[in-house]
Order: C-alpha cells, then structure tokens, then sequence
C-alpha cells in the first residue's frame, strides 16, 4: 500500500502541513520536530515525489547513474558512455530528454543504498547501477527490496559490469531489475592464466582485489582454474595470492610482498591495470626488469595500458559499448536481451609486458 503524506503526519504526531513544510524546505520548523518529521519519512519509507508533486504516478527526467569511484578510468568510461547514450537524440522534455547524475559511492555500501534512497524519493526515470557487487548477504537482501522499491515506482534500473543479483530476471527474482549486463571476468582472467602458462610461467603470482567484491571473486576463480588445471595445489595459490584495494598502491605493496614469499617469481598477475601500474614500479625498485626477469598482467584495458613501458598484456573488456548500451536500456531506446541478462565477452591482449620465463 502506498504510504501518503497523511500517513507520515501521523506517525510524527504533526499536521500534514508540517510534513509538507519539512520536505519542501521552504518554511522555518522547529529541530526537534523536523527531526520526528524526517524520523517517520524514513521508518515509513515514503516517497517524496519532488519535481512531478502534481502528477502523482509519473517518474521525473531524473537518471541515476552510481559509479564507486568516478576518477578510476573503469568507472568513468562507463559513465560517460552511458551519459553520452542517455542524452542522444534528444530535444527537449517533449522529447523525452533525461538529466544523468553520477553518484560517486566511494564503494560505501551505506552510500550506495543511500544514493538509491534518493533517486527513489526523486521518482528518478532509471538507476544504472556499474562495476561488481559486494559480497555481503545483509547488503544484497537491502539491496534487491530497493530495487524492488524502484521498479514498484516505474523506475528502470539496470545493471552495468556486474552479475545478476536477487530480484534480476532470471535470478528468481520478481523482473525488478531491466537488465543486468555482466561481464566475463571469469573466462577472462582463466584465458590471462592460461596464456602465462602457455609461455612457461608455472611460479605465477596473484593480486587481488577486495575479497567481498563479485569482481574480485569471479577473476581470482578464473586464474585459479587455469592453475589447478595445470596442477597447481591449492594451499600453494592461496600463499602466492595478496588482496587490496584496486590501485597503484595495493599492486606496489602486495609485489614486494609475494616477492617475499617466493623471490623465484616469474610472472605477476594483477586485479586490474592500475593495480598492475603499482606491480611493475615495484620490480623495477627490486631492480628485476619487466619481461625479462618478471612477466606482468593486468586487467581492463584501460587506455594508458598499451602506452605502459612496456605495454601492458591484459583482459580486453569493452567498457564504452557496455555502458553506452546500458544508458540506452535505462530510457528504454533498447530492448532488454533476452531473459534480462547478458554476459559481455573480455578480449585477451597480449603485448610486451609478457614473456618466456627466465632460464
């Protein structure tokens, strides 16, 4: 049942009037009862139709588009893709043109569930949601009633690099989702391994992302499977393995310390192309020279990695096409791939960074 104006009045024991005031911002209210106000908004869930008050069912020209960190080239490729997509061919509102938002969650959980809070109350048009999922049963339960929030409200929202969660078509979910847009990180990261091991390379280092992230999962599973399929033994992956953040810094650190844990290390293999930046600054401080004592590989190719020196092999993943078709599937110019879901291939490219093991 929809919650009404009325129905937050009552539950902060105020006018409807006062409820009015409180979320149009446009009449002096007491703290301790614009806090009760605000309170009852939030425990009732009710949604704040701000631009169309006065067409009660109508979505805004509102787009969402959520990003962990707009400064990271993976992110802002896709976003400005998709913004680009959701702005063609229009001329106007008869003409169904939409304002896109970034909202840069910094890869805050609570930020993300708030941001979608907002874009709800805002009756935003569609949400695209882009980059891997946290991995955290509390978070994804939150997550798929938002979405189930959204879609209730005529919302589209649409996932962008990352897999289907609970409430996605396909998923055993109830449709709330478009279209979810996922990428091959898994075959992506076993074709990285297995190019490696083609070379020579058996003493192969990995590092990894954030471990709760579903990118992370999904292509430190596909480097794996090469390794265990050329014999690999389980305990030995998990010591040549190092988590961090996805940058320089995580890939310069976690280097130094699986050169630690085997200084007989030939090759390096890195969560993404940032990362692998930070991996080979840190063979070259240990003065090891990149192919040739050290083989390097990241993932992504993000456009500074064929200009590394030396040009960095890596998982091709066709960010611009993936978020330009993501912008088209939110203001609904693109019909949906067929149920709901489609997995976007990855590429791999091999260049200079990669070579025949030493000796």
């Amino acid at each position: 049942m929809t919650v009404t104006l009325a129905d937050v009045a009552a539950r902060a024991r105020v006018s409807p009037a006062t409820v009015s005031r409180v979320l149009n911002g446009n009449y002096p209210v007491a703290a301790s009862t614009r806090e009760r106000v605000l309170r009852a908004v939030d425990e009732l869930d009710y949604v704040l139709n701000g631009p169309a008050s006065s067409l009660a069912a109508a979505t805004s020209d509102l787009v969402g588009i959520l990003v962990n960190d707009i400064a990271d080239p993976f992110f802002g490729i896709m976003a400005g893709a998709a913004q680009s997509a959701i702005g063609e061919g229009a001329s106007g509102r008869a003409g169904g043109e939409k304002l896109a938002v970034v909202c840069n969650t910094g890869g805050s959980p609570e930020r993300e569930l708030r941001y979608l809070t907002l874009l709800q109350r805002q009756r935003a048009a569609a949400v695209v949601l882009t980059g891997g999922a946290l991995e955290d049963p509390g978070h994804t339960a939150a997550m798929a009633a938002r979405f189930a929030k959204l879609a209730d409200a005529g919302t589209r929202v649409v996932l962008c690099g990352r897999p289907p969660a609970p409430g996605a078509p396909g998923a055993g979910g109830d449709a709330a989702i478009t279209a979810a847009l996922a990428f091959d990180n898994r075959g992506g990261g076993r074709r990285l391994t297995e190019h490696l091991l083609a070379l020579g390379h058996r003493r192969i280092g990995y590092v990894a992302g954030p471990a709760e992230r579903t990118t992370t999962r999904h292509r430190l599973e596909g480097h794996r499977e090469a390794m265990a399929a050329a014999g690999a033994a389980d305990e030995e992956l998990r010591r040549l393995t190092v988590h961090g953040p996805y940058d320089r810094r995580s890939g310069y650190d976690a280097t130094l310390e699986l050169l630690r844990r085997d200084p007989e290390l030939t090759a390096v293999v890195a969560a993404n192309d940032t990362v692998a930046l930070g991996a080979c600054a840190a063979l070259r401080d240990q003065g090891l020279r990149i192919p040739e004592d050290v083989s390097v590989a990241g993932f992504d190719d993000l456009p500074f990695s064929v200009d590394a020196v030396p040009a960095l092999t890596t998982v091709r993943l066709p960010l611009p096409e993936a978020g330009a078709r993501a912008g088209r599937l939110a203001i609904g110019t693109e019909t949906p791939p067929p149920g709901g879901i489609a997995t976007i291939g990855a590429e791999l490219m091999v260049r200079a960074s990669t070579g025949r093991p030493r000796g």
